[in-house]
């Protein structure tokens, strides 16, 4: 077999930490299961956010207008809307995934149990986009970034990267 000579080296993914975020949670609101899964909205109730340029709070309003597939991964669909120190507002948007293992799915309903789960044990991705028209941050409509999330109480976090 030979390889396709169009392939070439385009250097190694980086990236650097853009900032961490906390989504404080309102109740839950369980849709039910429909034809593709269980539909869940986590509704944003709050929140901040603080990196080496960039900080503020999580409005309330936005969500994840989470999947449960039948095989238990989540897959995320989110919007939140971020207002800087500064009052810029932006837009910020993310699909992704969490898979958890059978072992410590019993453990989230539990409220005690379920922040004391390892994220190492679980794999919770997310692909955030941005969207502004403050001058000082448009920057941010043309990055992508990873994040990593874990539970923490009351909500969600991420850990953030924007993709060099």
């Amino acid at each position: 077999m030979t390889s396709d000579p169009r392939i070439r080296p385009v250097g190694e993914i980086t990236t650097e930490h853009l900032f961490d975020i906390v989504v404080d949670l309102a109740p839950p609101l369980d849709m039910g299961t429909g034809p593709f899964g269980k539909r869940i909205l986590f509704g944003a109730a709050g929140g901040s956010f603080e990196g080496p340029g960039l900080r503020g709070e999580v409005l309330a309003g936005g969500g994840d207008w989470a999947l449960i597939r039948p095989d238990g991964t989540m897959t995320l669909d989110v919007r939140l809307t971020l207002r800087t120190h500064d009052d810029a507002l932006v837009h910020m948007t993310y699909g992704g995934r969490w898979i958890i293992p059978p072992e410590p799915r019993a453990d989230l309903s539990e409220v005690v149990k379920r922040n004391r789960i390892d994220p190492a044990g679980y794999y919770f991705r997310t692909n955030p986009l941005f969207e502004t028209g403050a001058t000082q941050y448009a920057w941010l409509n043309d990055v992508v970034c990873v994040g990593s999330g874990y539970l923490v109480d009351g909500g969600i976090a991420y850990k953030v990267a924007r993709v060099r």
